[in-house]
């Protein structure tokens, strides 16, 4: 069994040791985080074993980052990269419960959990997250570090950008994009392209309003 150093005490952490324990897939020797105050600590029984930068001292073990946002991740793939590491340091950990057909690609460091579904040519980039019972649909196609909450579904023919993220229970209309580092709210229906590194909200989902954020008029 292969060894797996998980980079971050985070709940996602958890739910990617938990996964991977009870399908065998790893053998989780620890994990990795840059809070000093976590070393020595034991996450669900998996210790703290120093920060980030000590991955370098694991050199038989794969790597997989479990930080829920896509910026975060790829800065810390960054920081790996000059340190070294390449793609076929990470591992990508997969839900047995995941089916997707021969056609669907998944990218190095990518995490799918429970009941995520591909139908068909459905490509995912690297260092992708994807939480319980996403649907991704026939001809999508995700960039690299995006996010995905629980219960996000895709249309046919999506295409979702660099380090987007989409909240729990957002859904995309078939052929439309969301653009690279934007933000989807929680619940909302993306019907028309939404552009780079803008936040739509609501149903039908529409850009928040800078003004909205404004609160020193009256109300």
């Amino acid at each position: 069994m292969s060894e797996l150093i998980l980079i971050a005490a985070s709940g996602l952490a958890r739910e990617v040791l938990a996964m991977v324990r009870s399908s065998g897939q790893y053998d989780v020797v620890g994990l990795l985080d840059d809070d000093r105050e976590m070393a020595g600590v034991t996450v669900d029984g998996a210790p703290v074993l120093g920060t980030i930068d000590d991955a370098v001292n694991f050199k038989h073990a794969f790597v997989l980052v479990c930080i829920g946002s896509g910026r975060a991740r790829e800065a810390v793939v960054e920081r790996l990269t000059a340190q070294g590491f390449n793609e076929s340091r990470y591992a990508t950990a997969v839900d047995p419960s995941v089916q997707y057909p021969e056609g669907c690609r998944i990218g190095r460091g990518s995490i799918l959990l429970r009941n995520v579904t591909l139908t068909a040519a459905v490509t995912i980039g690297a260092h992708v997250v994807a939480m319980p019972s996403v649907t991704f649909t026939h001809d999508d196609d995700v960039a690299d570090f995006a996010t995905f909450a629980a219960g996000v579904s895709l249309g046919g023919g999506v295409r979702v950008g660099r380090a987007a993220y989409l909240g729990m229970n957002a859904s995309v209309r078939e052929r439309t994009s969301v653009g690279a580092y934007a933000t989807v709210g929680m619940g909302a229906a993306v019907l028309s392209n939404v552009p780079d590194g803008e936040t739509w909200v609501g149903v039908p989902a529409h850009e928040i309003e800078r003004a909205a954020f404004n609160y020193g008029g009256a109300l």
